[in-house]
């Protein structure tokens, strides 16, 4: 039996990143042989890997990367089953080192077949999988190509990328602040522009049926009755629409009495409440639609307008659990 040493076993470790007792178990095993230690862990990882498949995975790191370019950025979620693994410093470097592999790779097929320290990166997760003794796998999978494209991550829990048209000064923090916008509230879409017409019809009708079933119930307790939307989506709210709103607004305020010499000064504000109330599905899924999180008074669209000639041409976000 081959004397197995301190150095041997280090070495191991450093290329495994398994314990101490596991790669002396695995170099024991093996005889000595290097190869065949690492080969044995993998086995081992393996193992455990099919063993733990069902299991949740809905922990771990999130971390988004941007090339030296600034024209490609990726999302890679490296998951696994725990918080406290999914914090630990090792876990986290790993998931920024394949994130940074990922840049080379333009799906996530190709990534997992990638070379990773003369494996590849599926043959890394099963082999981590028996070091951690958790279930390690790929979460989400995210790339963005774009003229330029900014990133940002919040506490490695949610990462988000934004694409721009053209990269003109302050493009960082403009699409930093993007990137934000989309992890903080979650954008499906760019654009009420982008949704199907059916969608919205489908979605206006579950929304009122479950205002109007709620409204029963706070009724029956003596409370104020949540407001009724007539739409959902500024795809609904064609000229018509706003022409007959304004006029039922006129009707409103003639009959509180209010002087019309004064109608044009209170009619934009009420005409804003009537859209805000009637736009409810483009505020929660539409990123340029939504209020802009550092000046709510304004919208993600007049924000990105009024620094210049660019526009959002795409996001990307990924999120853990």
């Amino acid at each position: 039996m081959a004397k197995i040493t301190a150095a041997e076993v280090s070495k191991l470790r450093k290329a495994t990143g398994a314990g101490m007792m596991d790669c002396k178990k695995a170099l024991v095993e093996a005889d000595g042989d290097f190869d065949k230690a690492i080969k044995i862990l993998r086995e081992k990882g393996q193992k455990i890997a099919d063993k733990r498949a069902d299991r949740d995975s809905a922990e771990g790191a999130v971390i988004a990367k941007v090339n030296d370019a600034k024209n490609k950025g990726v999302i890679v979620s490296l998951n696994c089953e725990t918080d406290f693994v999914g914090k630990n410093d090792s876990f986290v470097s790993l998931a920024r080192e394949l994130a940074e592999l990922a840049l080379t790779t333009s799906s996530k097929e190709e990534f997992l077949a990638a070379d990773f320290n003369g494996m590849t990166v599926q043959e890394k997760l099963t082999e981590q999988t028996g070091v951690i003794g958790e279930k390690i796998e790929i979460g989400g999978f995210k790339v963005l190509e774009a003229p330029f494209v900014g990133s940002y991550i919040h506490g490695n829990k949610i990462a988000a990328l934004t694409g721009l048209s053209s990269e003109i000064n302050g493009a960082e923090a403009l699409a930093k602040d993007i990137s934000m916008q989309v992890a903080s509230m979650g954008a499906t879409t760019l654009s009420y522009k982008d949704f199907d017409p059916e969608y919205v019809a489908s979605e206006t009708q579950a929304r009122i049926a479950a205002i109007e079933k709620e409204n029963i119930e706070l009724g029956r307790l003596g409370k104020t009755l949540k407001n009724v939307p007539q739409f959902i989506s500024r795809s609904q709210l064609t000229d018509e629409v706003i022409a007959k709103a304004e006029e039922n607004l006129k009707a409103e305020l003639k009959a509180e009495g209010k002087p019309e010499q004064i109608w044009d000064r209170i009619l934009p504000g009420k005409l804003e409440r009537f859209i805000s109330d009637n736009t409810t599905l483009d505020q929660e899924q539409c990123l340029l639609d939504q209020n802009f999180i550092k000046d709510e008074k304004k919208s993600v669209a007049a924000y990105v307008k009024s620094l210049g000639d660019v526009s959002v041409v795409s996001f990307e976000r990924v999120a853990l659990g």
